[in-house]
């Protein structure tokens, strides 16, 4: 008798556990040195975009501030922004410093909403043709749904080696692709 695949669910709960305890190993030195890496893998992906949507990092997730600190004249910076627990994700201009509805860190309402040709995502897993297990909310998949009706844009999910499985996972007809993974070691072209 075979024995069932895990279901999306037990995927994610089983990733954020790995990436909790993973994140939490880490020195603070040696954290540093990995998203400084991670950025340096990233930059030259980046070159050409205007405007690159980023996010503000959960305790346990890789930071993309390294990145963001790094990005050249001409380019701008935002990260998601949330008008209520309901509405649809937006991005703004960085920096963060206001409460979202979540208490995660989100620009100001008043900063300018922008349309990133590229946008950083997280994810608690992710595999090497560019499926993505996020948070479980489709936060990302919608918002990424919606831009992509107005036209192109580059997704790169970025996170902790650990995260990025090699085997297949499970993909829902609503989600949204991953069109290159980033970490510390590794840049994975995904489509």
């Amino acid at each position: 008798m075979a024995v069932p695949s895990p279901s999306k669910p037990e995927l994610r709960a089983h990733a954020l556990s790995a990436r909790r305890d993973y994140a939490r190993s880490l020195a603070p030195e040696l954290r540093a040195e990995l998203e400084d890496k991670l950025a340096r893998i990233v930059i030259p992906h980046l070159l050409t975009a205007r405007v690159i949507a980023f996010y503000h990092p959960l305790k346990d997730e890789i930071s993309p501030y390294p990145i963001l600190e790094r990005l050249g004249a001409g380019q701008r910076g935002a990260l998601p922004w949330f008008g209520g627990r309901d509405e649809r994700m937006i991005w703004r201009e960085a920096p963060a410093v206001e409460p979202s509805p979540w208490g995660v860190l989100q620009p100001r309402a008043e900063a300018e909403a922008l349309a990133p040709d590229t946008v950083v995502v997280p994810f608690v897993r992710a595999d090497r043709h560019g499926t993505r297990i996020g948070h479980g909310k489709g936060h990302y998949d919608r918002a990424l749904s919606y831009l992509r009706q107005a036209g192109p844009v580059f997704t790169i999910g970025i996170g902790w080696e650990i995260q990025l499985s090699e085997e297949p996972l499970p993909a829902d007809p609503w989600d949204v692709p991953l069109d290159a993974i980033a970490t510390p070691r590794e840049w994975v072209g995904c489509r």
